[in-house]
């Protein structure tokens, strides 16, 4: 029963006094200084391409870093793993969706919760070229749900360099945070993301003519709207609930077989109860599930410290 019944995360600085602010702050401000990526851009067999982001020191081991919605190799938390992990002296490649490393991907498809085939692509990539002898795979958000899917997907059939995992803030339950932004404390969120996205299918629909309705997208105020009409039709369901419900990385948890970490804060204004997996935890020898009762999502930072408690948690767990 790998459920950690008592989390080592304290609490957040005092100025950050709810789960809101301990979500945004980190969010807007947090910068990491440091680290100077080298891109390589590789192809996907649908033949569009993938962005992924190096930072070696000439380890054996290696990182690979998977960013939450919206994000890119660019964010605090993906260069924040890199750093942490160089100086421990482990190799870290930050992967960029499609769409999510500064330029337009080429096919009609954009990403999903559910994307976990570019991971797969990205970990064959790296397979295919380098010499490493273990990899460890980190999510963080979205990115934890592709990783979580992606290690379900292959069970007992994972490549063995692959010997951990490790998410945080992560909608395991694709159906149950999707809900989270209809909420009406939650407007700042679903503004942030429905904003970019929008601007994203807008570019997406002005290069395949035809692909997406550009005048509904304009009056598009809600994210069930943009899931069935947008997100669900370019990549092929029926609806914004079918989509949820196919993707959603609970589908595949269960059938995990590496000793894989998830951090769920219990204040994580984007996630509910079903997105707290205790009953497949309690049932797997691999899933250690731990819920701290602050942190946020993707927060959990410590006063005075350059990393956040859950970036030092991943450490500990995978390079242990």
């Amino acid at each position: 029963m790998p459920i950690i019944q008592k989390s080592t995360y304290g609490k957040p600085p005092a100025y950050l006094f709810n789960g809101h602010l301990e979500t945004i702050i980190p969010s807007v401000f947090r910068k990491i200084e440091g680290v100077t990526y080298k891109r390589e851009r590789i192809s996907t067999p649908d033949g569009d391409f993938l962005d992924i982001d190096w930072s070696k020191v000439g380890s054996e081991k290696l990182l690979i870093i998977s960013h939450g919605l919206e994000g890119s190799s660019d964010r605090h938390y993906a260069k924040a793993l890199a750093k942490l992990f160089n100086q421990s002296g482990i190799d870290a490649l930050a992967w960029n969706n499609r769409t999510c490393s500064g330029e337009m991907n080429k096919a009609p498809i954009l990403y999903h919760h559910g994307a976990s085939y570019d991971l797969d692509t990205v970990i064959k990539h790296v397979e295919r070229t380098q010499s490493y002898k273990e990899y460890y795979l980190v999510g963080i958000s979205m990115g934890g749900a592709q990783t979580l899917k992606y290690l379900g997907e292959r069970g007992a059939d994972l490549l063995p360099k692959i010997k951990s995992a490790a998410v945080y803030s992560t909608p395991c339950n694709l159906p149950d945070s999707a809900a989270t932004l209809r909420l009406k404390n939650n407007a700042f969120y679903k503004k942030r993301f429905l904003g970019k996205l929008k601007a994203k299918m807008k570019l997406k629909g002005e290069q395949f003519p035809g692909l997406v309705d550009l005048d509904l997208l304009k009056r598009v105020e809600d994210f069930d709207t943009f899931d069935t009409h947008f997100t669900a039709k370019v990549h092929g369901f029926k609806d914004a609930m079918e989509f949820y419900q196919s993707v959603s990385a609970d589908n595949w948890i269960k059938d995990i077989q590496i000793p894989t970490l998830i951090i769920n804060a219990l204040n994580d204004p984007l996630l509910m109860d079903r997105c707290y997996p205790t009953k497949i935890a309690e049932q797997s020898e691999f899933i250690f599930l731990e819920m701290p009762k602050r942190g946020g999502h993707t927060g959990f930072l410590v006063k005075n410290q350059e990393f956040t408690w859950a970036e030092h948690r991943f450490l500990e767990f995978l390079a242990r």
